[in-house]
């Protein structure tokens, strides 16, 4: 019985169906996620926008007490960047292992079709 579901799972793998960065991309741009991909790439120009006019401002200030407010506007803008990307790289996760999920139920559900057939 054993040799038997392993034969049938060897068989039915196909390393080909394995994510490459093409298809994560081409995940995120699509129709599903559009919504999500243009708030993250709308909240990142925001952030880059404050994070280059606070650097901006930093160097051109004179004052001790504006650049500290500048810096102190700079890196909450850089790190924020980062969270865009991070809850961008999640969400592309997610549907990912959803999508992985759906395919190991059609694998359970085709051995135990198979397995019905044999027994």
């Amino acid at each position: 019985m054993d040799e038997q579901i392993k034969r049938i799972i060897d068989d039915s793998y196909d390393a080909s169906q394995e994510d490459t960065v093409l298809s994560i991309v081409k995940d995120f741009y699509s129709r599903k996620l559009m919504s999500i991909a243009i708030m993250v790439w709308v909240w990142a120009i925001l952030f880059f926008a404050g994070a280059v006019y606070s650097a901006t401002q930093f160097f051109k200030s004179d004052e001790t007490q504006l650049q500290i407010m500048y810096a102190a506007i700079f890196i909450p803008c850089v790190l924020s960047i980062g969270f865009m990307k991070v809850f961008a790289w999640e969400m592309v996760n997610r549907h990912s292992i959803k999508r992985e999920i759906k395919r190991l139920e059609l694998c359970i559900a085709d051995l135990a079709k198979s397995l019905d057939k044999a027994g």
